[in-house]
């Protein structure tokens, strides 16, 4: 009887050896994970997502901070849907965002796994966006990260950067409403305001 006791304590001792250690290669594994995850992979949980929370606030390089709600993630930059404020999407280089504040139950849903992304989406890059509001001939009002803020129409879009006619808010990019023009760095750019539909 005591014989049986002795094995009954080492077999519990073993499958709590055994737990322990499987619960440490999980935790072990999961930080693998978690180390591999990018920030577009976090944002991109965040579109579409349940409200049941507040809007997540963005804060960007030129100390704007934006409440809002992802409603499109590329490569290299995310679409927002201001809560708050004029009509209208924001695009926001990734290089541009500071700080990202959200519940915690929002946070938490950002680093579980998530579902793959197609490749042509991991393609859309900034410059591939912007070339759509080239090609829209959309408003934009561009915010740099020195506080500045450009308003008119994008000409171009290049691999790194932009050229914009500068006009007033509200008139279309006509030659005699155009006030100058300004070739911007995408490094600069701390967010874009653009008039009209979402983006994505």
């Amino acid at each position: 009887m005591r014989w049986d006791r002795f094995f009954d304590d080492l077999e519990d001792q073993l499958a709590s050896e055994w737990e322990a250690e499987r619960a440490a290669l999980d935790t072990e594994a999961e930080r693998l994970r978690l180390s591999r995850v990018a920030l577009k992979d976090r944002l991109a949980q965040l579109v579409g997502r349940e409200r049941v929370t507040d809007s997540p606030s963005f804060e960007l390089s030129d100390g704007t901070v934006i409440r809002a709600e992802v409603s499109g993630v590329g490569p290299d930059w995310v679409a927002l849907e201001p809560d708050h404020g004029r009509s209208g999407a924001v695009l926001a280089p990734f290089a541009s965002l500071t700080s990202i504040g959200m519940p915690h139950p929002d946070l938490l849903l950002t680093a579980r796994p998530a579902p793959a992304r197609s490749a042509f989406a991991d393609r859309l890059t900034l410059g591939f966006v912007l070339r759509d509001l080239v090609r829209r001939r959309a408003f934009v009002a561009i915010h740099l990260a020195s506080g500045r803020q450009l308003t008119g129409t994008i000409d171009r879009a290049g691999a790194d950067h932009l050229d914009v006619a500068l006009h007033e808010p509200g008139s279309p990019r006509r030659t005699d409403a155009v006030t100058g023009h300004r070739l911007v760095p995408f490094g600069a750019v701390s967010w874009i305001r653009v008039d009209g539909p979402a983006l994505v």
